[in-house]
């Protein structure tokens, strides 16, 4: 019997279905994403240099200083994460790679938050981080701070966006004084979600009373702000740190404008990179993605690198050669440490390990 040229055997076929069963999984790896981000080492940004040509710190209105070296303040990138996706390929490079970690990503964004949520929040914290920076500086030099609570930012779909002004100063909610952004989002989360509460409001001077609806956010009652605060600043200093957002930059943020407004060059001409968020009264806290961070530091050339100290579980077995981590809790550490640093006297410096 002569065999048709056109009919496949059996095996043949299923070795076709099996090869067309396999791209079409390769191809489905490169397009269903996976609730997972990837943290990658970012580059490092010297806060007493320059950004697209001009100045990151600048200061109008007082004295400042030449000074030399770099203070720099460190990054992550993330890959994934609300409105953008990792792939199965994406997750299996990274788990290989020392350099990065997988972590789930309801870890690291609240579920059902939106990329325009996380975008609104991340730079509201890098705004506040920066406020709070510059105060900590100025009254580390003996300068005199006063300070209020305001709205920093008002999220597009918060349920009273119309009603509610970033700059709002915040002096009452139903009626009850507050003193503080824990005592405003106190009050707030003993209402249940879709309740109204009442805000008493500085707006341009004059007193604005406000019936806020409240929505869900992250499990809590919240009416949408997020919440910083102001400072009364006796001159002017501005930080611009591109489309960087988060607060982790605040510690060397901090260190960056002590530096230009007092004399020499605090750093002796050293390259100290670092992070740790920092609030007014100048202490540093946790961060995210540190191991990142110290291979970042090493790769743009830093030497030393500041680390909160409540991060230093993750700092210890992690360092990369060459570079030395030095433990800070505060604002006065870090700048004690730096100055160490520039003279020659680092031997005795508190590390992760001692």
């Amino acid at each position: 019997m002569t065999q048709d040229p056109y009919r496949l055997g059996r095996r043949s076929a299923t070795g076709l279905v099996v090869m067309f069963l396999l791209i079409a999984l390769a191809a489905l790896s490169t397009i269903v994403g996976l609730p997972y981000v990837i943290m990658k080492p970012g580059p490092i940004t010297n806060t007493l240099g320059k950004l697209s040509g001009k100045d990151l710190i600048t200061v109008s209105g007082a004295p400042t200083y030449p000074t030399q070296g770099a203070l720099d303040f460190t990054t992550v990138r993330v890959a994934g994460g609300p409105g953008f996706r990792v792939t199965v390929w994406d997750v299996l490079k990274a788990a290989v790679d020392p350099n990065e970690a997988v972590v789930k990503e309801e870890l690291y964004f609240p579920k059902g938050v939106t990329d325009k949520q996380v975008e609104e929040e991340s730079t509201a914290e890098m705004i506040d981080s920066q406020q709070e920076a510059i105060a900590v500086a100025l009254k580390a030099t003996g300068q005199k701070v006063p300070t209020q609570v305001v709205i920093g930012q008002v999220a597009q779909d918060a349920p009273s966006a119309a009603l509610l002004k970033a700059g709002d100063r915040v002096l009452a909610v139903d009626g009850k004084k507050v003193d503080g952004p824990d005592a405003i989002r106190s009050a707030i989360s003993t209402h249940k979600p879709g309740d109204t509460v009442a805000l008493s409001l500085l707006r341009n001077g004059k007193d604005v009373q406000v019936e806020a609806k409240t929505r869900e956010s992250d499990g809590r009652t919240t009416v949408g702000v997020f919440l910083g605060t102001r400072f009364d600043f006796p001159f002017d200093v501005k930080i611009d740190a591109g489309n960087v957002g988060g607060p982790s930059a605040g510690t060397m943020f901090a260190l960056g404008v002590y530096d230009r407004i007092t004399p020499g060059a605090l750093t002796g001409g050293q390259k100290i990179a670092g992070t740790g968020t920092i609030d007014a009264t100048g202490t540093v806290g946790a961060i995210g993605g540190i191991r990142q961070k110290l291979v970042g530091a090493r790769d743009g050339g830093a030497k030393w690198f500041l680390a909160p100290a409540s991060n230093c579980d993750e700092v210890v077995g992690h360092v990369p050669d060459g570079l030395r981590v030095v433990r800070i809790a505060s604002f006065d550490e870090a700048r004690k440490s730096v100055e160490a640093i520039a003279a020659g006297r680092a031997t005795d410096l508190p590390t992760c390990t001692k």
